[in-house]
């Protein structure tokens, strides 16, 4: 894994406020301020997506909207790696340090939380805010950067996801809520025929932004992993008409509830794995207040783009990692391959010592988590981030006769568009279970543990990882060839 020079050495101070974080990357050149105006439907989204990995994009008076967009600040991994000040390859540890050791978090008062600076109880969404319509077939705008904070209904501890919402008219929105702990709490609310007070917060610092996708127990609130990351506990203050607690430095709050019984259309809609997903009756959000900073700003995240795929592999890239060396002590790092859409790839290296010992990595990491299609094991001379180096392990080190697992009918992930080919569901979408059922695959492309003389040796040159090429090369030096 390369650091960048700005993550290399000793850990420095998190960025753990939005705009000092967007005025660092200005500063050092990765901000594109767009023209005033760029239209809210595809346009920003078209813009915002050729600049991905290079510069995050600032939009003013987008659609004529007074609230700027921006987008795409959190869209390198060396970039996370800089915002919470550690260097690249201490990324997943220190992750997972903050998971393991959340911090309660600090409540103020709302005069002192700057999300509650401005108040309006009588809202119209779309007028109040500047929500894009991101992809082609897309039904209509979508909130793709919200952070879904509510509280479990029985306990009262909170719970923090991002789920796209599709904005329908003045203060209804469908939401998305694949089968984890939102949804667990809306059920057991709606089963007491209760609503599910909700709260979306749009614009946090990019610590706490990570934090909200921390794969942890269904009673953990992860604004107390996002205080871990920032190394105090975070301020948070109590909605204006519910009892959720956000956090105090965001720039908008969309206050509602989830409602019980009411369903409405949703999609289809661009999703991670680059496929739309299909137009399905979903739950319903009832706006009651908007609630925002003097002069905020509106974080979009393009779907299926490095923000959006990053966002979701890192925090589970470190709760895999966690997972497979309780059980294996000489796994000693994975990747969620990006061309595996940040989710369904999983490269593990190991320091193998036992022949199969590969094979039960990859039984373990299926466990790990039900979106891994295909894991693959490679030897700690193979770098898991270089997706060359995989797929050369794979071509010198695996066998499909002898080294290929596979596992039919699993669960797998309900975004998968490949899980229901040959189903026939002329009515629409298949049933809630049997979306998602899918094979995995895994690879074992490591080397045998005994191997005569160099036949499994890997090529390397002496010094050649230590040369100073500035050393060698004359500057002045010229060579007539002709």
């Amino acid at each position: 894994m390369t650091d960048t020079p700005a993550s290399l050495g000793t850990r420095r101070a998190p960025y753990t406020d939005l705009r000092q974080w967007l005025a660092h990357l200005d500063a050092t050149g990765r901000v594109a301020v767009m023209r005033e105006g760029v239209p809210l439907q595809h346009t920003l989204a078209a813009i915002a997506k050729r600049l991905d990995g290079q510069k995050a994009a600032c939009f003013p008076r987008p659609g004529g909207h007074a609230i700027p967009v921006v987008s795409g600040f959190m869209a390198r991994r060396a970039w996370i790696a800089e915002a919470i000040g550690v260097p690249e390859s201490g990324l997943l540890a220190h992750f997972r340090d903050a998971a393991d050791h959340p911090l309660p978090c600090n409540e103020v008062p709302g005069h002192a939380a700057p999300c509650q600076q401005i108040v309006h109880r009588d809202v119209d969404v779309l007028k109040a805010l500047p929500v894009p319509t991101h992809s082609e077939h897309d039904s209509g705008p979508y909130i793709t950067a919200g952070l879904v904070i509510a509280r479990n209904p029985v306990t009262g501890v909170q719970n923090v996801s991002i789920n796209r919402i599709q904005v329908h008219d003045r203060q209804r929105m469908a939401i998305l809520m694949l089968p984890r702990h939102l949804l667990a709490f809306y059920q057991a609310a709606e089963a007491r025929g209760q609503a599910l007070d909700v709260a979306v917060v749009i614009g946090v610092d990019p610590l706490t932004l990570l934090a909200s996708q921390a794969i942890a127990p269904i009673d953990t609130d992860e604004l107390e992993i996002a205080g871990a990351l920032h190394g105090a506990p975070l301020d948070v203050v109590k909605c204006v008409t519910n009892e959720v607690r956000v956090p105090a430095q965001g720039e908008i709050v969309i206050e509602g509830r989830i409602l019980p019984t009411e369903r409405a259309a949703e999609g289809p809609f661009g999703e991670f794995p680059k496929y739309y997903s299909a137009r399905e009756s979903r739950e319903v959000i009832q706006v009651d207040a908007i609630t925002h900073r003097a002069a905020p700003l509106f974080h979009t995240i393009i779907p299926a783009e490095m923000e959006h795929l990053l966002l979701g592999s890192i925090p589970r890239e470190a709760t895999l990692l966690a997972h497979l060396q309780r059980s294996f002590s000489n796994v000693l790092d994975v990747h969620l391959a990006i061309g595996g859409v940040g989710r369904y790839h999983l490269h593990v290296k190991i320091r193998k010592t036992h022949e199969g010992q590969p094979k039960n990595v990859i039984c373990a990491a299926f466990g790990a988590h039900y979106d891994i299609k295909q894991v693959i094991v490679v030897d700690d001379d193979v770098e898991v981030h270089e997706p060359l180096q995989v797929e050369w392990a794979v071509a010198t080190r695996f066998q499909a006769d002898r080294d290929l697992v596979v596992i039919a009918g699993a669960q797998g992930s309900v975004l998968d568009p490949s899980t229901t080919v040959g189903l026939d569901f002329s009515d629409g979408a298949p049933p809630a279970h049997l979306q998602g059922v899918s094979a995995k695959m895994g690879l074992d492309a490591t080397r045998p543990v005994a191997y005569h003389e160099h036949v499994f040796t890997k090529v390397r040159v002496p010094g050649e990882d230590d040369i100073d090429l500035n050393a060698e090369i004359d500057p002045a030096g010229r060579v007539d060839f002709l």
